[in-house]
């Protein structure tokens, strides 16, 4: 191993480590979203409600449109597949989270938004790195 290669690094590391943050942020925002997908939809559910008093039209559309970013297209980032549409919805769940759910909040309130608003826009722009479906299938 050269000095170059201990302070600068290798592209298989940058590919293991954009396939480590995919699979955690994915895996983590999972853990966000399942709970609102299962118990937290429908004209009374506890998700529903507090983007209804968000003042957000067509509250149980979006309620679910979030919802499913934060659960689908978690597992869609974590797998590596359809990363840049699914990093697209994350973005823009947690874009409304921050500017509108969250607005107006201190950072410390509105941090875990930005952390997952961030590497969804890595994602979206960079994809899903070589270590993933989307590298598989387009190989093909």
């Amino acid at each position: 191993m050269t000095t170059k290669t201990v302070l600068f690094g290798t592209t298989a590391d940058a590919n293991l480590g954009i396939l480590i943050l995919r699979v955690f942020i994915g895996a983590a925002l999972m853990t966000h979203g399942v709970p609102k997908l299962l118990n937290g939809l429908g004209a009374s559910g506890w998700f529903t409600q507090m983007v209804a008093g968000l003042g957000v039209p067509a509250p149980q559309v979006m309620a679910f449109l979030a919802a499913f970013a934060e659960s689908f297209g978690a597992l869609l980032l974590a797998i590596g597949l359809l990363t840049r549409p699914a990093a697209f919805m994350i973005l823009c769940t947690m874009g409304v989270a921050v500017f509108g759910a969250l607005g107006g909040q201190p950072f410390a309130k509105q941090e875990l938004a930005w952390l997952y608003f961030f590497p969804a826009l890595l994602f979206l722009l960079k994809g899903a790195g070589k270590w993933s479906l989307d590298c598989f299938i387009s190989r093909k």
